[in-house]
């Protein structure tokens, strides 16, 4: 009898830590697709084709989109096409500019007066590895790290891969995209002043493997998509952790809307990298991580692959009526996806 307890203790112990990763990728890839395609929605000019799409961000008129794309192609480098791209709601590129600045376009976020935040992830040439203030029109207004010069200090970057300003101005950087580039988040003030950092390479908490992107809820709480750790993490704008979510899969781009909506583009999960989880556009709750939509990528997961595999988003957002936009990389698309 003793022997059958311990038996049955031992199943109910192994079941119980089990479960909570049984019921992440089950709340994460069981939700409804409320959510039809629209594709070929923007009138690109003078027969310009998309290159790598790889961030978007909202107008802070609610209906406009921006866009940083890598010149139609998979890098500006030597190129003269404007990556930065304003579209309407009609789908009209009403604006572009940057021509030239940029060597790998990456981050892009607008802060609450219209100014357009970029990153450049790579350097050659004595351009890249900085961080840009963009003015509406495209005016630099301010510039972070130095001009083709890697580092981690106070004042260097390397591959940052993305920006956020906070509604009192101050400016965090996810800095690093993997491999020997750095794994850390960099707070500044609103005048592009030093405040501190933290994080390094590794899979603890607090720690990051390919800091990607960044989202700021209702609340002020900093969400970070670390990517290859296949979580987001959270935390106050100190630097404390507060939670670790896997339920929104392998992220490349966090997005949270006015109401908490949070909105992730898992563009790397498969069978070889996190597996059991499906690729795709996940909507969810920001204040507790419930998970209530999935948009699903269209290309079947390939056994055993690695990264750039599929068609499915690596940045992310919504406009105020609710339409959710997806810049795919690999496919070279800006979808966007309207309520059925």
């Amino acid at each position: 009898m003793r022997q059958q307890v311990r038996w049955m203790l031992g199943v109910a112990i192994v079941a119980a830590i089990a479960m909570p990763g049984l019921r992440a990728k089950a709340q994460a890839n069981d939700p409804p697709n409320p959510y039809r395609a629209v594709e070929s929605w923007v009138k690109l000019p003078d027969e310009r084709k998309w290159g790598q799409t790889i961030s978007i961000d909202v107008d802070p008129d609610g209906k406009s989109i921006w866009v940083f794309e890598r010149c139609g192609g998979t890098t500006c480098d030597g190129s003269d096409i404007a990556p930065i791209l304003k579209i309407d709601e009609s789908g009209k590129v009403v604006k572009s500019f940057g021509a030239g600045m940029f060597i790998f376009p990456h981050g892009l976020h607008l802060d609450r007066d219209g100014n357009v935040w970029v990153t450049d992830a790579r350097g050659k040439g004595g351009k890249g590895h900085q961080v840009f203030k963009l003015s509406p029109d495209g005016k630099v207004l301010m510039t972070l790290g130095k001009a083709g010069v890697t580092g981690d200090g106070p004042d260097t970057f390397n591959s940052p891969s993305d920006v956020l300003v906070a509604p009192n101005g101050d400016v965090f950087v996810a800095d690093g995209h993997g491999g020997d580039t750095n794994a850390r988040i960099v707070k500044f003030t609103k005048d592009g002043m030093f405040i501190k950092a933290w994080g390094k390479k590794g899979a603890g908490p607090g720690e990051f493997n390919v800091p990607h992107r960044l989202a700021m809820d209702s609340s002020g709480r900093l969400f970070l998509a670390d990517r290859a750790n296949s979580r987001i993490q959270i935390f106050d704008q100190d630097g404390k952790l507060l939670a670790e979510w896997k339920q929104f899969g392998r992220p490349s781009g966090v997005f949270i809307d006015k109401n908490d909506i949070i909105y992730v583009a898992d563009s790397e999960s498969n069978n070889a990298q996190n597996p059991g989880f499906k690729r795709g556009l996940r909507i969810g709750s920001a204040k507790d991580g419930t998970v209530t939509a999935l948009i699903p990528d269209p290309e079947p997961v390939k056994e055993g692959t690695g990264p750039g595999t599929g068609s499915a988003a690596e940045g992310v957002a919504a406009d105020a009526a609710g339409n959710i936009y997806g810049a795919e990389v690999d496919a070279r698309k800006l979808m966007r996806y309207v309520k059925k």
